[in-house]
């Protein structure tokens, strides 16, 4: 069973930036294309960013130019690397498949402040 552990989370000051780093266990995690997502205060978990495999990435438009994402197969893990935070980022930010989705894990908490 793969499991997702976020981390690199904080607190920035608007304009900031922080890489969050998404470890996996298990040795199919290459072939699987994977998202992070945020969930703001009393909001409802959005999709952020998505990496397939083959390295083909999307993201929502709100952060578009600003959030990066990017995998190491070699080191099971993914990244979200995040340039020029806005308050509005402030979230619990989570990675998961985007096919057959695991348990949801603790997240890592980002906060902006303004």
């Amino acid at each position: 069973q793969v499991q997702l552990v976020e981390s690199g989370g904080g607190l920035v000051q608007a304009g900031g930036s922080l890489r969050l780093s998404c470890a996996a266990s298990g040795s199919t995690f290459s072939i699987n294309a994977i998202g992070w997502y945020r969930q703001g205060p009393g909001g409802q978990r959005e999709l952020v960013a998505s990496i397939g495999s083959g390295g083909s990435t999307n993201y929502a438009d709100s952060v578009k130019g600003r959030f990066t994402i990017s995998r190491d197969n070699a080191k099971n893990t993914v990244y979200l690397q995040m340039i020029n935070l806005k308050p509005e980022d402030t979230a619990v930010y989570y990675c998961n498949r985007l096919l057959f989705a695991l348990p949801w894990g603790q997240g890592t908490q980002v906060t902006v402040s303004s």
